[in-house]
C-alpha cells in the first residue's frame, strides 16, 4: 500500500510539474496571462485528477499480479500433481515397481534402442501355502521382502516390474548371457537369505523360481515373454529354487 501511494503521488507531481510547464509555454506564447486563479487550477485539477487515478490504476495492477502469481503457483502445483498421479499410475501400489503395462512399454521402448539385453521372470516359489497359512496381510509382507531382494541383487539401470500376483520381470539392459546368468543367480541367493519370520513364529523359507531369456535382435515382446516362461516353467518342474536361463541353469 505504502509503495501504491508513493507511486501515485510521484505521479501527481509529474502531471502538476507537467501542467506548470506547459500553462508557461503556452498562454504567453497566446498572448495570456496566468493570474492567481489560473495558478490555483493548475495545481489542484492535476492533483485532484492524477492522484486518485494513478492510485486506482497502481492498484488494479498490484491486483492482477497478485491475481498472476496466484495462478501460476496454482498452474505449478497443479502440474506437479499430474506429474505424481501419472508417476503413480505407473507403478504398483504395494512394491513401488513398474505395473505390468508399464513394464512392458519400457521393455518394448529399450528393445528399440538397443538389441542386448536380457529379460527375467522371477516367481515366488509355494508362494499360495503361505498366504494360506498365515493370512493375505503376511503374504504382502513376504512379498515386499521379495520385491527388495530382487532390487539389491540387479543392477543399477535395469528396469523392474511386478507383473503378477507374485510375479516379477527384470530386464537387464546390454547384459551378455554371463552376465544375465550371474543377475538371475544373485537374484535367487538374495531370496533365498531372508529369514522370514511371520508373526514371530519360525523362520518361513522363501524362494523364487526364474526363468530367462537373451533378447534376440528379431524377437518382440511377447516372444522373449514365452521363452522366459518357458525356463520358468523348467525351474518350477525340476524342483523350484532354480534360475534357468536359456541353456544353461545357474543353482
Amino acid at each position: 500500500m505504502n509503495r501504491i501511494f508513493l507511486k501515485s503521488m510521484a505521479v501527481a507531481f509529474s502531471s502538476l510539474a507537467a501542467s506548470v510547464l506547459l500553462a508557461l509555454i503556452i498562454v504567453p506564447a497566446i498572448g495570456g496571462s496566468i493570474d492567481g486563479n489560473a495558478w490555483l487550477m493548475l495545481t489542484i485539477c492535476p492533483l485532484a485528477i492524477a492522484w486518485p487515478a494513478s492510485a486506482f490504476t497502481f492498484w488494479q495492477g498490484e491486483k492482477l499480479k497478485r491475481a498472476h502469481g496466484d495462478l501460476a503457483r496454482a498452474h505449478a502445483e497443479l502440474a506437479d500433481a499430474h506429474a505424481k498421479l501419472e508417476e503413480k499410475s505407473r507403478r504398483d501400489p504395494m512394491t513401488g515397481m513398474l505395473n505390468r503395462e508399464t513394464f512392458f512399454a519400457a521393455l518394448d521402448r529399450s528393445r528399440r534402442k538397443s538389441d542386448r539385453g536380457a529379460l527375467l521372470i522371477i516367481d515366488a516359489d509355494h508362494f499360495k501355502k503361505i498366504n494360506d497359512s498365515f493370512g493375505h496381510l503376511t503374504g504382502d509382507k513376504a512379498l515386499l521382502e521379495i520385491a527388495a531382494a530382487i532390487s539389491r541383487a540387479v543392477r543399477s539401470g535395469d528396469i523392474l516390474g511386478r507383473i503378477g500376483g507374485e510375479e516379477f520381470a527384470a530386464f537387464l539392459m546390454g547384459a551378455s548371457d554371463q552376465e544375465a546368468i550371474r543377475v538371475a543367480e544373485r537374484v535367487r541367493h538374495e531370496v533365498e537369505l531372508i529369514r522370514f519370520q511371520p508373526m514371530d513364529e519360525r523362520v518361513v523359507p522363501l524362494t523364487v523360481s526364474i526363468g530367462g531369456t537373451i533378447c534376440r535382435s528379431e524377437a518382440n515382446v511377447s516372444e522373449l515373454m514365452r521363452a522366459a516362461d518357458k525356463h520358468l516353467y523348467e525351474a518350477k518342474n525340476r524342483g523350484r529354487n532354480l534360475a534357468i536361463f536359456d541353456v544353461h541353469a545357474a543353482a
